[in-house]
């Protein structure tokens, strides 16, 4: 099979490889960075295709008087290694060249990283901050994301058979390919099959207004259209011009990242005329950078997995005092949070009718650690936050806040907790890899049936489901619904389980641990991508 799989370039706007590598937000790029390491240990023929951010991510504080503020940093990395390779892409009137760096030191295929931040360009600052700035700012990102990384793939000498967006975010590259067969003399309808062959598409947000779309105006004037009329444009992804849509228009096949996503992506996405079939392949996550080796040394006997679960417990709430100053205790009940903090992932919910946890959060018969960052301009992400964090002072010793969520803290936090809490509002989860991690590792998912949970859940026996399936009209019905499905399996579940059946909790770490550890791992992710989406029937 290896001889004949397809040569594959992977697009994605940001990679996940190292904590200290800053060149990601969240879950995005931390499944491309596991998706890259993946692909290595499975000899697969692939290479990512990515941008040099300057200032990554923008770090997020709270100062002494509990505010909120975002702030930016230049990181400097000696271990990037320079291609020699320089490529141009034209940006409004200008020709902005972008400096090729190699990396491959994180146990990964090779990842090129486009970079504007050289000399030669008046305009250095347009791979400066992940998902920062405006339209413009964003166009111009992608335009070197996707225009840049095609020609990066050419001036490398890098034979391509499948170009692979992991989100709209490359689309740009799809339109390059048109050029370059419309250059050879192809009429564009031509150019677009030709193209169409030779591009995937992964999708990953199942709310529509979060797909991202451009007006055609700010598109012509920033020469992304690289010569395409405005009916092509249209033809592609409508007016105004959306990402997801155009990505599914240049692909021979798309895929959702979990069942779930699948049934949500598929209904969604209904109304657009010849798209491709999207299937689902389930995320995976790289188990050698997520998985405590202690907890699968000691997997055989429960007495070991118990003492070497309690070993890395004590170690996280070592980590979350000096990171806070909060004392924490190793043997009453931890439950942990972490994730970006978007308003359909509701971190607060368990604080919606606090009375009911009041006197446990008092006694410190249970305590929760939060971690997680809002978009700097989601208010609504940030207020959240700010809601996480007088509760961190109401509760001292019980609740605690991380500020600035890296995957430090998320590696931390998804091997030393006892239970991993997650209550979106579904089916608005995508697929959530931090639970997978969690299971992994013996921390036993709590969660709402949405994402990838639904697969692998079953309740009482390797974790527990909260609620059901049934999904509201009127959210603020649902959030009524879902925290007293919350309330009503963390009283009469979870904490009687942890607090008087010792015995049954191991042996369901143990239950979580067999029946997550090979489904949900790169390794059988690969191989479907690889099965049913780059290799042509």
């Amino acid at each position: 099979m290896k001889k004949e799989s397809p040569k594959v370039a992977y697009f994605c706007m940001e990679y996940g490889l190292d904590n200290d590598f800053k060149i990601y937000s969240g879950g995005l790029g931390i499944l491309a960075g596991d998706y890259l390491k993946g692909a290595k240990e499975n000899n697969m023929p692939i290479v990512g295709i990515g941008l040099r951010w300057k200032q990554g991510y923008s770090e997020q504080r709270i100062d002494e008087k509990g505010n909120l503020y975002d702030c930016y940093r230049a990181y400097n990395y000696d271990f990037l290694e320079d291609t020699g390779v320089k490529v141009k892409v034209r940006i409004r009137q200008e020709d902005i060249t972008c400096k090729v760096w190699k990396v491959d030191c994180f146990g990964n295929v090779d990842l090129y990283l486009l970079d504007t931040d050289i000399e030669e360009n008046s305009n250095r600052f347009i791979t400066g901050q992940l998902y920062g700035g405006g339209s413009e700012d964003r166009i111009a990102q992608e335009m070197v994301l996707g225009i840049g990384g095609i020609r990066a793939l050419r001036a490398l000498g890098i034979k391509t058979d499948v170009y692979h967006f992991n989100e709209g975010h490359a689309v740009l590259a799809g339109l390059e390919l048109i050029r370059e067969e419309m250059h050879k003399g192809q009429k564009f309808e031509k150019a677009l099959e030709k193209t169409r062959e030779e591009i995937v598409f992964t999708t990953h947000t199942p709310v529509k207004a979060g797909n991202e779309s451009h007006s055609i105006e700010t598109l012509l004037y920033m020469k992304a259209n690289l010569g395409l009329s405005v009916e092509q444009l249209n033809q592609l992804g409508g007016i105004p011009f959306n990402m997801t849509i155009a990505a599914f228009a240049l692909s021979r096949k798309a895929n959702a990242v979990a069942a779930l996503h699948n049934e949500t992506a598929n209904i969604m996405w209904d109304e657009i005329e010849n798209k491709p079939e999207i299937i689902g392949i389930t995320n995976g996550i790289h188990k050698g950078t997520w998985v405590d080796e202690r907890i699968t040394r000691n997997l055989a006997d429960l007495s070991n997995l118990w003492d070497a679960h309690m070993e890395i417990k004590k170690e996280l709430i070592q980590f979350v005092e000096k990171k806070t100053k909060a004392k924490l205790n190793p043997d009453s009940l931890l439950i942990g949070f972490s994730r970006r903090a978007a308003t359909y992932k509701r971190s607060d919910l368990i604080f919606k009718y606090e009375k009911k946890l009041e006197g446990l959060l008092k006694d410190g018969k249970v305590q929760i650690i939060f971690s997680g960052k809002a978009h700097p301009m989601d208010d609504g992400g940030k207020k959240i936050v700010l809601n996480l964090v007088e509760m961190s002072k109401k509760y001292p010793n019980s609740v605690v806040f991380i500020e600035n969520y890296d995957m430090e803290i998320g590696q931390m936090l998804t091997r030393g907790c006892d239970v991993w809490l997650n209550n979106p509002r579904r089916p608005n989860e995508a697929s959530g890899t931090s639970g997978m991690k969690a299971a992994m590792n013996g921390v036993l998912n709590c969660s709402i049936l949405d994402g990838w949970w639904p697969e692998a859940c079953i309740d009482g026996v390797n974790g527990w489901a909260i609620g059901d399936e049934e999904v509201l009209e009127n959210t603020v019905e649902q959030d009524e619904k879902d925290a007293r499905a919350l309330y009503e399996t963390l009283l009469n579940k979870v904490i009687p389980t942890y607090y008087e059946e010792k015995q049954k909790w191991i042996e369901m770490m143990k239950q979580s641990i067999e029946t997550t550890s090979t489904f949900f791992a790169t390794d059988r992710m690969v191989k479907d991508y690889y099965e049913l989406l780059y290799m042509k029937k």
